[in-house]
C-alpha cells in the first residue's frame, strides 16, 4: 500500500508544472541590467514601462523613451539617457517594428 501510494505521488507530481520566472540579464558596458518587467505601450510604441535592475539594485517602474531617449520616473521627472543608462540597453535591445 506504500508503494502504491508513493508511485501515485510521484505521477501525480509530474503533472504540475512551475511557473517560469525568467529575466532577461545582460553585461552592458561593465554593469548588469537585468529587465524584472516589461510593457510596450499600444499608443507609442517607441515607449516601454519597465522596471529594472541594475547592478542588483532594483528601481521602481519607470517609462522610457527611446524616441527622446528619456526616462520619466512615477513622479513626472524626466532623466535623460547617460553613457551607461539602462534605457540605451532597453532601445538597443528591442527591434523597431
Amino acid at each position: 500500500m506504500k508503494y502504491l501510494a508513493l508511485i501515485l505521488l510521484l505521477i501525480l507530481s509530474s503533472f504540475y508544472i512551475f511557473p517560469a520566472y525568467a529575466s532577461v540579464c545582460r553585461n552592458y558596458d561593465g554593469r548588469q541590467i537585468c529587465i524584472l518587467s516589461i510593457n510596450r505601450s499600444a499608443k507609442n510604441f517607441w515607449e516601454y514601462r519597465a522596471i529594472v535592475s541594475v547592478d542588483g539594485e532594483k528601481r521602481p517602474l519607470e517609462l522610457y523613451n527611446c524616441r527622446q531617449k528619456v526616462r520619466i520616473q512615477l513622479d513626472g521627472t524626466v532623466i535623460p539617457f547617460e553613457n551607461q543608462d539602462p534605457g540605451q540597453f532597453i532601445c538597443s535591445f528591442f527591434k523597431k517594428p
